[in-house]
Formats: structure tokens, C-alpha cells, sequence
């Protein structure tokens, strides 16, 4: 009998998109455990559009009061897990496991809410020698092998396949055949370093000028971001480049379709960059170059040679974005735009 398996990623947007690959190797094994996923109301809807997700259970969060926590724990006891795999260890979620009585319990072996696990890996993710979802993925593995699982392959990109007619259809509202799609998602959602504005304006004028080829420009924005995309727009314009605003989306996941037509997306390291990644959109990411947050460690999941990144040079301050080789930068994403432009029908 294939078992059943609760699998929690309840931070961030970015940090939950991360986890597809590893939910992925989950669905792919033999016989197929059924997975169900704990994670925060804002990510529920790319939990739900997840094609490796089963059943989605919403955490009401650390701070929810004590009849809402004991509502979680009666519904996740009631569902008879087999399995707990935790991708990112908290106490309040190691004791939510022991007290539901799921026999198999996983996790990074870091701080005390190792304790409440029955098996505990070593990681040392602080280290990042690996990506994320490399770290992640090392970890559903080890769990399917106490499950007893066999995984004939690993899963590899598109970790969120679409159908070629709902991509394509992306693609025409964006850019027509002979032009390259991009988008600038200039925002940070408040968690992530990312370059000013002025740095992407002067950024995709080197870009435009140095590709042969037409590019249709967007600006995307999330929630609270318009004023930010509005400004590049702006900028842009002034600097001779025509950009227009991505459309608002209904949804995350509304969005996320939208995202799938663009040939690439230009972002600092938070969630939308990781959605392309998820989707095998090509990426360019700009990164601090903090130990916790390295081009590596947060190295989005789409193939390798549609994976750019950048962040400052050896001796620069780590969140020192204005040390970033912007003219190095936009030879790249040219070279990238151009290669791309050949794998179009």
C-alpha cells in the first residue's frame, strides 16, 4: 500500500517553489505515496496548481491563537500520515508531528526541534555548498528510502509542465514569433536585496542595444510594487527603450501563466524569479553576495543553460548591489535573449 505523506514548506513564496523539485522526486517514485502539503494561506493557490501535490492543508501560522492550532492538529492526526518530511525545521512543526503521532518524522538535523524527529539529516545549509532545492531533493530521497520507495530517475525541468497550447498562447500575448519576450520584475517582496531602479532601466538599455533582434519589454509588479513598476516604466521610456506593464493577473497562479510566455525573466532573488524557474523559463538573478543567500544557494531549478546570475565581486560589500557589472551583466542576458530566439517554432 503506498503511503501516505505530509510534507511541510510554510515560509515564503520562493522558498515553497524551491520545494516543487522534491515533491516532484515524491511522485515519482514507486509504488506513488500520496502527498499532501502544509503551507501558510499565500502559498495555498501555487500549492493547489502544484501537479505533485495531493491535498493542501493550511497552517494558520505561529501566531494564530490556541483553538486554531489545536484545529491543525486535529486535522492532521485525522488523516493517518505515515510519513512527516520537514524541508524547513521549526519547534511549533516537530512538536505538531510528535503529537500527532506520525510514525516517520524527517528533517534537517539543525537547532533543538531536531529532537522531535525520528530521523535527522545533516545539511549545514548556512554552508551553501548546494542549491536549495538540491538540499531539499537530498532529502526526499532519504525518506523514500526508510519508506522503502524505489525512484528509477530524478525528475528534471519543467518542474511546473504546462501544456504547449496554454505556453504558446502565453507567448502571443507578449511577443510576436521574430521578437524575444522580457520581463522586469523589479520588486522584492521585502525579502530579498535586489538593484534599483535605475540600475534595471540602464541594465535593459545596454541589453536592447546590444541585441540584433526585437525584444518586447514588460514590467511586472506584485502587490503594493505598481508605484516601483510604474517608475521603470518611466525610466525606460526616458532612456528610449518602449516597456509596458505586465497586465494584472486575477491570481499568483494567473500570474505565473503569464510569466510562461516571456523568454526570460530579470528579477532579484524572490518568488516570481523562482516561478520561472519552476516553469523552465530562461532567468537572469541578481543576488547579494551574503554567505546565506549566494547565487548558488538560491540557484533557480529551471535547465542550466537557461540560468544566469550575478551579485557582487570579491571584496565588495555583500548587499553592495551598485558593485554588480551591469555593462557584463547585459552581454550575457544578450547571449542568452539571442540563443533563444533559435529554439523558437
Amino acid at each position: 500500500m503506498a503511503p501516505n505523506v505530509l510534507v511541510v514548506r510554510n515560509d515564503k513564496i520562493g522558498d515553497f517553489m524551491l520545494a516543487w523539485p522534491a515533491l516532484a522526486c515524491l511522485k515519482s517514485a514507486l509504488p506513488c505515496p500520496r502527498v499532501s502539503v502544509l503551507v501558510p494561506a499565500y502559498t495555498a493557490e501555487l500549492a493547489r496548481a502544484c501537479p505533485w501535490v495531493d491535498e493542501v492543508i493550511i497552517d494558520p501560522g505561529p501566531k494564530a491563537d490556541t483553538p486554531a492550532q489545536a484545529a491543525l492538529l486535529a486535522s492532521v492526526k485525522a488523516k493517518r500520515f505515515d510519513a512527516l518530511l520537514t524541508l524547513f525545521s521549526t519547534p511549533r512543526i516537530g512538536w505538531l508531528g510528535f503529537r500527532a503521532r506520525i510514525p516517520l518524522r524527517l528533517a534537517p538535523a539543525t537547532k533543538w526541534a531536531q529532537l522531535f524527529y525520528t530521523v535527522r539529516i545533516t545539511q549545514r545549509r548556512s554552508r551553501s555548498e548546494k542549491p536549495e532545492y538540491q538540499y531539499n531533493v537530498d532529502l526526499a530521497c532519504a525518506l523514500l528510502e526508510r519508506l522503502s520507495l524505489k525512484l528509477a530517475y530524478l525528475p528534471a525541468p519543467p518542474f511546473w509542465p504546462l501544456a504547449p497550447a496554454a505556453r504558446e498562447s502565453a507567448r502571443q500575448a507578449l511577443a510576436d514569433p521574430q521578437s524575444s519576450a522580457v520581463v522586469i520584475h523589479p520588486g522584492s517582496g521585502g525579502s530579498a536585496v535586489n538593484l534599483a531602479i535605475e540600475q534595471y532601466a540602464r541594465l535593459a538599455a545596454d541589453v536592447a542595444q546590444r541585441c540584433e533582434h526585437s525584444l518586447a519589454w514588460w514590467v511586472s509588479a506584485g502587490p503594493g510594487e505598481e508605484a516601483k513598476a510604474d517608475a521603470l516604466v518611466d525610466d525606460l521610456t526616458a532612456l528610449g527603450v518602449e516597456a509596458r506593464r505586465l497586465p494584472p493577473s486575477t491570481s499568483v497562479t494567473a500570474f505565473a501563466h503569464q510569466l510562461a510566455g516571456a523568454d526570460l525573466l530579470i528579477a532579484g532573488s524572490t518568488g516570481p524569479l523562482h516561478i520561472a524557474g519552476c516553469l523552465n523559463v530562461a532567468t537572469a538573478g541578481f543576488y547579494p553576495a551574503k554567505r546565506s543567500a549566494t547565487p548558488l544557494r538560491w540557484q533557480t531549478c529551471n535547465d542550466a543553460d537557461k540560468r544566469l546570475a550575478f551579485s557582487p565581486p570579491a571584496g565588495a560589500a555583500h548587499h553592495d548591489m551598485t558593485a554588480i557589472d551591469l555593462a557584463a551583466a547585459a552581454e550575457e542576458i544578450s547571449a542568452q535573449l539571442r540563443a533563444g530566439l533559435t529554439t523558437h517554432p
